[in-house]
């Protein structure tokens, strides 16, 4: 991948992304930089760079003769996602070879975990988290009409009707009896829609209702009325040893869990457009969700940073921490919201959103991307899993495990790769950021994006 001037920049501009964040910063390298997938070596931007590194270190991909694990599948079709995002942004027969390249993990990634997708009733005993695969399926199959991914795709719709749920209604996330988490909505949402406008049209309105529901049941059950923001997930049956006596929510506000429900509410915003699965009531519904969840998310950010912490409602509490992949998925959805004209009605400063967007990902750049000096990129600071199979307590989802920087986790690289691919028709200007500061000229100009065709600075 190439992308070596401001020129080069703005003309990929008027590419309109589907499902992707974009963020402001479009940001090259000086030195070439050799990579399996870039064809070229030569400058890339971060998301390219990102996405070519963890296909360099054969991320992403279920090894021949291996089990998945419960994160399989979602660091696989996040991935995917990713991919399928860079390949819509760089359609041209100039970045043919990246394309190819990209073809071939999507080929090799969807093969990998297509065989363990072709029974429904196996399928529900995975978590929610399964239905993310479904982003290279859908695109295997349309380039290839190969029924076996049909089948897939057939099964997993086929598990949405087997899945367990609680005396609510509410699908359980994964093998624990009725506990529903913020988590799998991001997955679950987008193939549901998907699924019912390609191949069960007739089902949209089902669908949809459904697909509130879900959402809506969360919302009741997990959020916290002082801060506006979701705790990580609920007990239906209120038996848990931390669950909630009335609502049986969980007691803490998890990062990356509130941040794969904020990026659902504004992905169904934007897919909905497309694919007609919400009626306009629903659509209003769902954004008014998304406002107000952003305005609690934007109240929660930490002053210094723009970022936000692990545990969000103890951000001065010892042991707590700034994390990367949550604070990337916040970057994606406030973003995203302010391109779409989704956050007009944040009170007093339309381009908030986007200003603290610019922060925290101006903070992600130089504290947790990491240059390897071997021609690919690494991201720190994500924490690996934390999960309410315990006593929930502060102390128990604090040390889940920080990813070291010999383990790239395919969330926060994932999450990363899909927060820098650049908006285009989003406009906001400001001055690049000196990261590897031998790479940067004081000439470099403003780079520029555009909000509703009007132009900003920020400072």
């Amino acid at each position: 991948m190439v992308l070596a001037t401001m020129a080069t920049m703005a003309k990929f501009k008027s590419t309109i992304l589907s499902s992707v964040l974009l963020p402001l910063l479009f940001s090259s390298h000086g030195a070439a930089v050799p990579s399996p997938t870039s064809c070229n070596g030569d400058t890339r931007p971060y998301s390219a760079w990102m996405a070519d590194s963890v296909i360099s270190r054969g991320q992403a991909v279920l090894p021949a003769g291996t089990t998945p694990e419960a994160s399989t599948f979602l660091q696989i079709g996040v991935f995917q996602n990713a991919i399928l995002q860079l390949k819509k942004y760089y359609d041209s027969p100039e970045h043919a070879c990246a394309q190819a390249d990209w073809d071939a993990y999507l080929e090799e990634s969807t093969q990998s975990v297509t065989p363990w997708l072709l029974n429904a009733t196996t399928d529900t005993q995975y978590p929610l988290d399964r239905f993310s695969d479904g982003n290279g399926l859908f695109h295997q199959y349309e380039r290839t009409e190969n029924e076996t991914y049909k089948a897939a795709l057939d099964t997993l719709q086929q598990s949405i009707y087997l899945q367990p749920t609680n005396k609510y209604g509410g699908y359980w996330y994964f093998k624990y009896p009725n506990w529903s988490y913020l988590d799998g909505m991001y997955s679950l949402i987008p193939f549901y829609s998907t699924y019912t406008a390609k191949f069960a049209a007739a089902n949209s309105s089902a669908v949809g209702k459904d697909l509130v529901y879900q959402l809506d049941l969360l919302w009741s059950h997990c959020r916290q009325n002082n801060t506006g923001l979701l705790v990580h997930g609920y007990d239906a049956s209120k038996t848990a040893v931390w669950a909630n006596p009335v609502t049986g929510g969980s007691p803490f506000v998890w990062i990356r869990s509130l941040g794969w429900y904020m990026m659902a509410l504004v992905d169904i915003l934007e897919i909905s457009h497309q694919q007609e699965v919400l009626n306009q009531e629903q659509w209003n519904h769902v954004h008014q969700r998304f406002v107000a969840l952003s305005n609690a998310v934007m109240a929660a950010a930490d002053p210094e940073t723009g970022c936000w912490w692990q545990v969000m409602t103890d951000p001065n509490r010892e042991g707590n921490y700034i994390e990367s992949s949550g604070s990337a998925m916040f970057t994606y959805a406030l973003y995203k919201g302010a391109r779409l004209g989704f956050l007009h009605g944040i009170p007093d400063k339309a381009l908030l959103p986007a200003s603290l967007a610019s922060k925290c990902y101006g903070y992600l750049l130089h504290d947790f991307v990491v240059d390897n000096k071997n021609g690919t990129l690494g991201y720190n600071g994500t924490v690996s899993v934390c999960s309410l199979s315990s006593n929930a307590t502060y102390e128990v989802c604090l040390p889940c495990n920080t990813v070291s920087p010999e383990h790239y986790a395919a969330n926060g690289s994932n999450n990363f790769s899909i927060t820098s691919i650049s908006p285009s028709s989003t406009t906001v200007c400001m001055a690049l950021p000196p990261l590897f500061s031998q790479a940067w000229s004081t000439s470099v100009p403003l780079m520029c994006l555009e909000i509703k065709g009007l132009p900003y600075l920020l400072i």
